[in-house]
Order: structure tokens, then C-alpha cells, then sequence
């Protein structure tokens, strides 16, 4: 299953990206060849980039490839009741983040239902709405590894001097 998802939010992530750099490389192609361009294509790619982050940072989380200071955790790998209580101390902030996170996202989508984009015309609230998914996913995920009690990957700590 978690491969399956994996996969397909990196096709997602794909379909993002080469949809900007066709806009953005069309655009500027436009710009300077014709004199002209399409002003769809500065929103569309914001638009785009917003998700792709957001969806990217969603699919980082569960290989973890986000960035970590482990040199302190590190250090308790010897003894385990620290480590599992360091472990748990790092998702609860994690979750807490994620509650931020959510609680602003949904504000501002919630302001952005009423309000359109200029050129393009879809409503505001699908700038936000990936941030909102975001922390959900992500604080699901946390909440999972806490009642799992998973232990923290220090595996990327190797690549420290």
C-alpha cells in the first residue's frame, strides 16, 4: 500500500512539474520570441508550485527525508527508555506543528471560498487547501507512529562529520 502511494504522489509530483516548465519555458518563449504571452501560465504554475511543495513535503515524510538534528537523539541510542521518550517527545511537536499548521490552513482557506484568482478564475482556497492536506497526512501519520511506537530512523546520521 505504501508503495502504491508512494508512486503516486511521485506521478503527481511529476505532472506538476512538467506542467510548470511547459508553462513557464512556453511563456517565456512567448515573451521574447512573440512579444507576447499568456497570463495564465504566472498563476497556473504558482498554483502548481504550491502543490508540488506541499505534496512533496506529504511524501517525504513517511521515508524520512525531511531534515533532522539527530546528533542529540543520537546519543540515546543506548539507552532505550531515553530514546523512546525522546521519540515520543519529537512526534508530539511534530503533531503540535501539524495543528498549527491545519488550524492556519483552513483559515485561510475558508477566507479563499469566497474569493476567485484574477486571470484563471478557480476559487483562493486551492492555494492553502494543500497545506491543510498536508498536515493532516502528516499528523495521521505521526499519530500512526506514536501508537505504533515506532522507533526514529537514525539512518541519515551517517552522513554527519
Amino acid at each position: 500500500m505504501k508503495t502504491f502511494l508512494t508512486r503516486g504522489a511521485e506521478a503527481l509530483l511529476a505532472l506538476c512539474l512538467a506542467a510548470m516548465v511547459l508553462c513557464v519555458f512556453g511563456n517565456v518563449v512567448l515573451r521574447y520570441g512573440f512579444d507576447s504571452g499568456i497570463n495564465a501560465t504566472e498563476e497556473l504554475s504558482r498554483l502548481l508550485f504550491v502543490w508540488m511543495v506541499f505534496l512533496g513535503a506529504t511524501a517525504a515524510y513517511p521515508v524520512g527525508q525531511h531534515m533532522a538534528f539527530t546528533s542529540l537523539v543520537g546519543t540515546l541510542r543506548d539507552r532505550p527508555r531515553a530514546f523512546a521518550a525522546a521519540t515520543l517527545v519529537i512526534r508530539l511537536l511534530v503533531l503540535m506543528a501539524c495543528v498549527l499548521l491545519g488550524w492556519g490552513a483552513w483559515q485561510q482557506v475558508v477566507v479563499g471560498l469566497d474569493s476567485h484568482s484574477v486571470v484563471l478564475g478557480y476559487p483562493v482556497a486551492l492555494l492553502p487547501l494543500p497545506a491543510l492536506l498536508c498536515s493532516v497526512a502528516i499528523g495521521l501519520m505521526a499519530l500512526v507512529e506514536i501508537a505504533q511506537r515506532t522507533p526514529l530512523d537514525l539512518g541519515h546520521a551517517v552522513d554527519m562529520e
